[in-house]
């Protein structure tokens, strides 16, 4: 108990740790948001369809490593005790974790399998002498990726969402606290 009693206590040597969370969860936040609600839907109603997906090919693997690193560093100055703040109340973790998982997935399996799936249907478009959305006359490759694709991608941005909605929550938790 002496040792835990001197690891709460280290709270009171880091003053700002709370100035440096809201920064943490504010360019997280913000870098999902704007990322997911402005950069997408302005570069897929802007851009044509073979310049886009060459930017969301390199624009997504860099965004879901910032959104992993951002919320290493925002679960790392939670105040007051930093990572030891997790493990007080469930009601702090929960969004942690979820977004962790949500974002760690997006990471490491869906969006490096939503972007293979991009350059095998480019391919597959040269091999066929059609577009991926040429409904008349699909080959049976193209049908199979563009169902590939969908799941995936749809998975993508499902995860995706769902990290959002666990920082919001963790939002709501901390303007909870505030005091006017």
């Amino acid at each position: 108990m002496a040792f835990a009693d001197f690891l709460l206590s280290l709270g009171s040597y880091l003053p700002g740790l709370a100035s440096l969370h809201l920064l943490a969860y504010s360019t997280l936040l913000g870098t999902e948001l704007y990322q997911t609600f402005v950069v997408t839907t302005v570069a897929h109603q802007t851009l044509p369809r073979s310049a886009f997906t060459t930017l969301q090919k390199r624009l997504f693997p860099t965004y879901f490593r910032a959104q992993a690193l951002l919320l290493i560093v925002t679960a790392a100055t939670l105040p007051p005790y930093g990572p030891l703040s997790l493990v007080k109340k469930k009601k702090t973790w929960i969004p942690f974790a979820v977004a962790t998982l949500t974002a760690g997935l997006n990471l490491l399996v869906y969006g490096p399998r939503t972007s293979a799936i991009m350059v095998q249907r480019i391919h597959q478009e040269t091999t066929d002498g059609r577009k991926s959305s040429d409904l008349e006359n699909m080959s049976a490759d193209m049908r199979t990726l563009n169902r590939a694709f969908s799941r995936t991608h749809a998975m993508s941005i499902h995860l995706n969402l769902i990290s959002i909605g666990a920082m919001l929550w963790h939002g709501w938790s901390l303007a909870s606290k505030m005091k006017f």
